[in-house]
């Protein structure tokens, strides 16, 4: 069995078919990816195959969660229909996570090829409501509809309308847990749990002579999303106010500690299964990907979202009892000391830990069983 894997999007779209794809090979199949350049690293590090398709997603990160123009779109769609036919070619299912647009010209190749389509969602909250889906058809209709059949009618296919419909499928598959992001009763979708790589990365040299040599410190990163201005002077501030060390993620932002103290370490990529188990809090985002790992590893989180499904991740870790959500994007020393304090507390810990125990840990064997199935099954 062949399968390809298909992503335009964030590390937050990407990862989780990262996850599904690895999984899918230890059970047997052969995997590819199309993907943007952002992730040759990442893909080489778990040896799938990629074929890149498109410019990359992290230099117009500023631009995450803003809908595409007209031009962006049409570019996108025509990219599609000239690289992804070879890379499906042979293969028995498709798997689509990211962009729309991309999407439904990766689905009008799947249905050229006759291979079954699939689509993947990180986080049910990105998907409309039965009442809004109207309204997010006649916005696609409107944006894109006009290229994608100009396409598809060059490679023989009639023409299609109700394009979110059609990209997202009337059940598309949701690699999160349903502690976190429980479904809505009214949405017709498979959720499987998250769809997580295990990481057995060490930590470097430094990191860990670090984390050695004294109390467990707190973690402030962004990861791929934009980060509030003068974001790491006010972390460290407000993590020192707490009596607390700071380990800081670089990230897309390329944030960099204030000053040379010693109580504080910079880092780049790092495995973050690992150095969450280590820390005493995480600052973050709220992204999708962070805050399933955060939980899974029992530690308290303070959230300062910042786009898209980031306020709900937020608010569902206050909610749950694990964390705090911060106030608004852009907080200041006074503000997040604050909900430091909340996150440091014992209770928190907790709350923690208990609800680490409840979070899935085997949602890309779900979702690569799923797939072996409805291939076999056709």
């Amino acid at each position: 069995m062949r399968v390809l894997f298909w992503s335009y999007g964030p590390r937050g779209d990407t990862e989780p078919l990262v996850a599904l794809a690895v999984r899918a090979r230890e059970l047997g199949a052969e995997v590819r990816m199309c993907a943007p350049p952002d992730y040759v690293e990442r893909l080489a590090e778990v040896d799938v195959p990629l074929v890149q398709v498109g410019q990359s997603v992290l230099e117009g990160a500023s631009e995450l969660g803003r809908p595409a123009g007209p031009e962006l779109a049409i570019e996108a769609i025509a990219t599609q229909f000239e690289k992804v036919p070879a890379a499906a070619d042979g293969c028995d299912a498709v798997v689509a996570c990211g962009l729309l647009t991309g999407a439904a010209a990766v689905r009008s190749i799947a249905e050229k090829l006759g291979i079954p389509y699939f689509f993947a969602v990180p986080s049910p909250v990105i998907l409309p409501s039965p009442a809004q889906r109207d309204m997010y058809n006649e916005g696609s209709d409107r944006l894109f509809g006009g290229a994608l059949n100009s396409h598809r009618a060059a490679i023989g296919l009639p023409p299609v309308t109700h394009l979110f419909d059609f990209s997202c499928t009337d059940r598309p598959l949701v690699a999160a847990d349903p502690v976190l992001a429980p479904l809505q009763p009214d949405l017709d979708a498979v959720q499987t749990g998250a769809w997580i790589v295990p990481d057995s990365r060490p930590l470097s040299v430094e990191l860990e002579a670090f984390l050695g040599s004294g109390a467990p410190p707190v973690y402030v990163g962004f990861g791929s999303a934009p980060a509030p201005a003068d974001v790491a002077k006010v972390a460290v501030e407000a993590i020192r106010a707490q009596g607390r060390r700071v380990v800081l993620s670089r990230g897309y932002a390329d944030l960099a500690l204030p000053d040379n103290g010693d109580d504080c370490i910079a880092v780049d990529e790092v495995n973050q299964q690992v150095l969450f188990g280590r820390v005493g809090a995480v600052v973050h985002h709220g992204g999708v990907g962070t805050t399933h790992v955060a939980t899974r590893a029992g530690v308290p989180q303070v959230v300062v979202p910042q786009i898209a499904d980031q306020p709900y991740f937020a608010g569902k870790v206050a909610e749950l009892g694990i964390g705090v959500a911060h106030d608004g994007s852009t907080p200041t020393v006074d503000s997040l000391s604050s909900a430091l304090a909340t996150a440091l507390a014992p209770e928190t810990l907790a709350r923690a830990t208990a609800v680490a125990g409840t979070i899935r840990a085997d949602g890309a064997t779900v979702a690569a069983e799923l797939l072996f199935d409805a291939v076999r099954t056709r």
